[in-house]
Order: C-alpha cells, then sequence, then structure tokens
C-alpha cells in the first residue's frame, strides 16, 4: 500500500497538502502580527521595516525549509521515513556521541508539538471577534474564544484515531483552497503598493537587521522565525505522503505563502498611519485587509486550516515517538495502525499527552500574541540538532570538508535564530523548556538506562534451552510433583542457538517447579505486511518443548491466546504433540487443546540497593528505567492477554550477580563463624 506514496501523483499530491504543510501554511495567521508587535503599534512601522521584515522571511524560508529540508535533508530518508530519529538511525554506527544530538533533538521537537496546535487554532479563532453569522453576534470577550478554541482542539484530538489517510483525504482539498486564497487576497492587495516587492532582494533583509527603524535588533529574527516553523515538521511527515509528492506541491505553497505576506505587507504600508488603526498594539494584517464581506469566509477557512496546522504536528509525533521506541529511546507503548499504510500509525498516549498539555498551554497563555511571544524557541533546538546529525550524513555522501562548510552555513544561521529567540525564555518559552527537557529526561533514563544493564548483564545470564531440554522432559513425567497446567507458556525472545533469559528457566525450575505437558517459549516478531499471520514452532526433538516465533503483521491483532490455541491444536492433529483430553470442561467442541497458563517476567529493581558492584548512578538509571517499564503498555495488554489465565512473576535483574555475591557473603560469614569457634 505504501508503494502509492512514492510516486508522485494529484492524488498524492492532494494528500500532502492535508498532511504536510498545515504549520507552515498558517503562519500568515501570526507572523505579520508578531513583526508588527516588535515596534509597539501600528503607528510605528515604516515601509523599510515591512519590506526588509518580508525580505527576512522570504530568504528564511529559501534557505532554511527550501533549500536545507526540501532539497537537501529529504534524501536522507529511512526506508522512506524521515524525522530527526530516523535521519540518527542512518549515522549512529558513525559515533556514539550522536545519540545526544538525537535525544535533545527528538525531545525539543515532541515538545513543540503542544504549543503549535495552541497558536494556530487561537490564532484563527480570534478573527471571529466583533463579528456576526446571521442572528448570532460574537463579543470581544477572549473567554469566548478560548471556550470556543478548546471544544475545536478536543474534536481534532478524538479524530485522529481514525488515522491520517482519512483526514488528509479529507483536508487535502480544505488546504488546495486555502493556499489558493492566501494567493489571491495577497495578489489583491499587493497591487496596491507594487514597490514591496522589493523584498525579493537580500539587500533589505540583511538591512533591516541594523536599522533603526527596527527597534529590536536581531531579536526581530524571532518573529521572523515564526514564518519556517513547519519545515522539521515537513521531514517528520515525509513517510505519510512521500517526498515526490512534497517536491510537486512546495512550489505552490511556497508561492502562495510569499504572495500573502507581501499582500499583508502592502496594505499595512497602506494603512500604517489610518487613524483606525494607528494607535493599535495588536491587529492581525491576515483578517484586516480583506473585504468585510470575505471576513466569514476566511474565519472559517483559517479555522480548519489551523485544525490541520495541530494535526500536522500530532501525527509528526505519532511517527517522532514511533521510531523513538524502536530505538530504545522510550518506553513501549501501545501502536495502532488505522489503515494499511504502515506509516499511518495512532498512538492514544501521545495523542493526550499532546491533549492535556495543548489545553494548559491555551488557558495559561489566554491569547494568541502571548503564545507567539514563547512559540518556536524550541523548534530552533531541534533545527541544530538536525544539522549536526545531517552533518555525519552528508560526510557518507561527499568529501566529509564540503559537509562540514554546508552544515556549518545551516548551523550558523539557526544559531543566530537560537540566540535571538532566546529573549521569549521569559515571555512564556520557559513552558516549553522545561516540557523539553522533561521528555529528554525520561527518554536519558529509558535509554542509558538499558545500556547500564547490558553492561552489567553478563553472558552467564543467558542459557540455552537445549541444555535444560532433559531437565523438562523429567519434570513433565514426574507424577510426584502435581500437574501446574498442561501448557505453560513463557513470552520471552528465543534468541539464536535457542538462548532465552536464565531468569525463565529459574521460573520454571528453581522457585518451585512447574510441572506441564508441554512448555511454550513464544517470540513475537512484527513485519511490515499488514495482516500477515504465520508461525514456525521447533520441538527441539522433544514432544513437549516447543520454541514457537509468531510472525505477525503490522494491524494484526497480538492476540497471542488465540494464535497459540491453533497452533495446539494443529500440532496435536498432526501427531507432533500428544493429545491434551480436558475431563472437565463447559465447552463439548473445546478438542484434545488443555489449560493454559501464561507467564510473565518483570525484572525486579529491589535488588540493586544490595549490589555492591553496581555504582550508585547506574543504579538510579536502572530503577528508573524498570520504573517507567512498570507504568506504560502492559505486556498483558500487549500481547492481548486480557482474557487468559497470566501469572505475572518478578525476577532478580541479575540472578548470576546475585547469585556470586551471596557466595562470597556466604564465605565470609563462614570464616567469621569458624573464627569465633577456634576462641
Amino acid at each position: 500500500m505504501k508503494a502509492k506514496f512514492e510516486k508522485i501523483s494529484l492524488a498524492g499530491m492532494l494528500i500532502a497538502l492535508g498532511i504536510v504543510y498545515g504549520d507552515i501554511g498558517t503562519s500568515p495567521l501570526y507572523v505579520m502580527n508578531a513583526i508588527i508587535g516588535d515596534v509597539g503599534s501600528m503607528s510605528n512601522v515604516t515601509p523599510d521595516y515591512i519590506i526588509g521584515s518580508i525580505s527576512l522571511i522570504f530568504w528564511t524560508l529559501m534557505i532554511i525549509t527550501t533549500v536545507k529540508y526540501v532539497l537537501i535533508t529529504m534524501k536522507a530518508d529511512n526506508n522512506h521515513e524521515g524525522g530527526i530519529f530516523a535521519l540518527y538511525a542512518l549515522v549512529r554506527k558513525n559515533a556514539k556521541w550522536l545519540v545526544w544530538p538525537a535525544l535533545i533533538g527528538g525531545a525539543a521537537l515532541l515538545a513543540d508539538g503542544t504549543l503549535t496546535p495552541a497558536v494556530t487554532v487561537t490564532s484563527a479563532i480570534e478573527g471571529l471577534k466583533g463579528q456576526s453569522i446571521g442572528f448570532i453576534h460574537f463579543s470581544n470577550s477572549q473567554t469566548n474564544v478560548l471556550i470556543i478554541t478548546s471544544c475545536v482542539l478536543l474534536v481534532l484530538f478524538l479524530i485522529q484515531r481514525f488515522g491520517t489517510g482519512i483526514i488528509g483525504n479529507s483536508f487535502g482539498p480544505v488546504m488546495l483552497v486555502w493556499f489558493s486564497f492566501l494567493a489571491i487576497v495577497g495578489i489583491i492587495n499587493l497591487l496596491q503598493y507594487p514597490a514591496v516587492l522589493k523584498a525579493f532582494s537580500p539587500y533589505y533583509a540583511i538591512e533591516i537587521l541594523f536599522s533603526p527603524a527596527n527597534k529590536v535588533g536581531i531579536f526581530i529574527l524571532g518573529s521572523i522565525f515564526l514564518a519556517t516553523t513547519g519545515a522539521e515538521a515537513l521531514y517528520s511527515d515525509m513517510g505519510h505522503v512521500g517526498k515526490k509528492n512534497i517536491y510537486g506541491t512546495w512550489p505552490f505553497v511556497y508561492s502562495a505563502l510569499i504572495l500573502n505576506y507581501l499582500g499583508q505587507g502592502a496594505w499595512i504600508i497602506k494603512n500604517a498611519h489610518n487613524p483606525q488603526y494607528a494607535g493599535l498594539h495588536n491587529t492581525n494584517p491576515f483578517y484586516d485587509m480583506l473585504p468585510g464581506n470575505w471576513r466569514i469566509f476566511a474565519i472559517a477557512l483559517a479555522a480548519l486550516a489551523a485544525i490541520i496546522a495541530s494535526q500536522a504536528l500530532i501525527t509528526g509525533s505519532f511517527t517522532l515517538v514511533d521510531e523513538a521506541i524502536g530505538l530504545k529511546f522510550l518506553p513501549r507503548m501501545i501502536v495502532h495502525h488505522p489503515s494499511n499504510v504502515r506509516s499511518q500509525i495512532y498512538i492514544s498516549t501521545v495523542n493526550w499527552f499532546l491533549c492535556i498539555v495543548t489545553f494548559m498551554v491555551v488557558w495559561l497563555f489566554r491569547s494568541s500574541q502571548h503564545m507567539e511571544a514563547a512559540y518556536g524557541l524550541a523548534i530552533t533546538v531541534t533545527m541544530l540538532m538536525t544539522t549536526v546529525l545531517l552533518f555525519e550524513y552528508m560526510s557518507t555522501k561527499i568529501k566529509r570538508i564540503f559537509a562540514f562548510f554546508i552544515a556549518l552555513f545551516f548551523g550558523a544561521i539557526e544559531a543566530v535564530f537560537l540566540v535571538a529567540s532566546l529573549v521569549k525564555f521569559v515571555h512564556g518559552g520557559y513552558v516549553t523548556l522545561f516540557i523539553m527537557f522533561g521528555i529528554l529526561y525520561v527518554m536519558i533514563i529509558w535509554y542509558f538506562g538499558n545500556k547500564r544493564r547490558d553492561h552489567y548483564e553478563k553472558e552467564s545470564e543467558y542459557v540455552s534451552l537445549l541444555d535444560y531440554r532433559d531437565q523438562l522432559s523429567e519434570l513433565s513425567a514426574d507424577d510426584s510433583i502435581p500437574l501446574y497446567t498442561s501448557n505453560l507458556v513463557y513470552m520471552t525472545k528465543v534468541k539464536d542457538n535457542y538462548e532465552i533469559k536464565r531468569s525463565t528457566m529459574y521460573s520454571i525450575l528453581d522457585k518451585e517447579p512447574k510441572r506441564a505437558k508441554v512448555y511454550w517459549f513464544v517470540t513475537v516478531n512484527e513485519t511490515n505486511n499488514p495482516y500477515e499471520s504465520n508461525y514456525t514452532a521447533d520441538l527441539l526433538e522433544t514432544k513437549n518443548i516447543v520454541d514457537v516465533q509468531l510472525y505477525l503483521g503490522f494491524r494484526k491483532q497480538q492476540s497471542v491466546s488465540i494464535y497459540l490455541h491453533q497452533i495446539v491444536n494443529y500440532l496435536i492433529e498432526q501427531g507432533v504433540v500428544d493429545p491434551q483430553k480436558q475431563h472437565y470442561t463447559s465447552m463439548k467442541h473445546r478438542g484434545n487443546v488443555g489449560d493454559f497458563k501464561f507467564v510473565i517476567i518483570n525484572e525486579r529493581p529491589s535488588d540493586l540497593a544490595l549490589n555492591t558492584e553496581i555504582s550508585a548512578f547506574d543504579r538510579q538509571l536502572i530503577s528508573g528505567r524498570i520504573f517507567l517499564q512498570n507504568i506504560t503498555a502492559s505486556p498483558i495488554s500487549w500481547y492481548g492477554l486480557e482474557f487468559s489465565s497470566v501469572l505475572e512473576e518478578s525476577s532478580p535483574l541479575f540472578i548470576t550477580m546475585q547469585h556470586d555475591q551471596y557466595l562470597v557473603q556466604r564465605k565470609i560469614f563462614h570464616s567469621i563463624h569458624s573464627r569465633k569457634s577456634k576462641r
């Protein structure tokens, strides 16, 4: 199904408009408003200030979005997927330290996703102030704006579970109308002051940074940067629509955006000293430049576009988190696939986390003007981190010295934007940075907790099933031990040479011998075919020890109990496994399949405190990692075992290490006891 996005098509480009460009496409709603805010009010603007600002917007979109992301970064796709984690996966073998820009950039992008829905939807709904639709009149109350915004956002998060394919098909035509509308109203207003076309010259972009007309100096770039915040999301969403459909639509989107900025600039210059607007500190040129009878249509269209802008960041967050789980940056979460397209996913935990934080942002900042003051700081961090990883990727394609200068060029520009955006910290940017550091902390605990656990996990923590065949067969036939269950199933990964964690055999043999007719060791493998359902069963030359490898498509539910019943029934019919007659059952046609007991072994961190071989810092990391594992996706839900008989056991992290320490302590104890006896 994904192949349809690998070639450019009208349908693919329409879906790209609906999925990819929401964030960057709604920037005309608030960018010029922020630029006016930098000089205080409309009466303070000059033609040179507006032309220079638009020139900065044009060249920022050209250099950062077009050249860096569309032409260069999108070539770094990982199995057609984009985003900072996909880029990291391509270069992580180059150096271990590259994990840091990946973690920092990913956390910043996820944090930025909480502010985008708030600022875009609020900006659109604020256009309703003072408007009348039939007999309904909207007052100038900001509280009413917040209530409507909250309702719109709630609906947005509710529809995410239906998948980005449905959303893209529905919103693609809307975004086509939106960008066409931007271009048309831009041209109409541009004709009133054609001199604004001078903004295409980079001279005016450089001049305004040092002009006395610009009262904030280099910090104007903090407002200019708002025009390109969707560039990183564009890269992240590449897997949803295919890069060629982005190549085909970006020229149209870029042209529409620039035409609208030019139109807004022309209107501002013409009305800078208009008594109706001159004294205003907070005006929105996007709405004010429209003819009165166009306003309601524009508000409705802007609201839909704002919803799509939010959706672009939400779906990008789903992709980002899914990749982070695969890279072991984040704990396991339940991932749903609403369509047959592998890259179109829905993660309930992420969706509702974004929803809660977005609502908090809306009601904390209360107005789009306050949100704009905080917006964009986190995403500058992501762009810088992407540039670092991009340098490593380009070094594998071209000479390293050339890659260095290309990365230095983009990095220097983005560093200036970051410095200019730091002023946003005191105006609310601390909120997104706080969220960013919270997400980064979770990533660090999970990733490095895994690394340190693996470091202490000795080879002796793994054993081969082949070494325990005789014991298991004898235990199964030992009538002196009560039968625990007919089929004892362990959800554990069986590696090469039939290696499994020692804790599995410890559970069967050492805690309390668990006698079963058949011992099953089940590994679940996810495949790229949406509905694949296959398996292999290796009995290790026995009739009661089975290594089952399940191969399930990404849209197949992991209902392990159902699949295993079918496998057991088939193996019994083939005479491979002995029949398991049930004398007592409520199901007449149960057949020869007996009862099942599933065992899931959870790691226990309590023994870490007593382990002197592990440093205090490593103990904190490993304990934090286990805590996160225990509060995220339950293995019972993950494997679809809600209606099965499941035993969850706790096991020491390092059985061998703990046993060795026990022997040492025992030796010391006996030595002390022996000396006391001699006295």
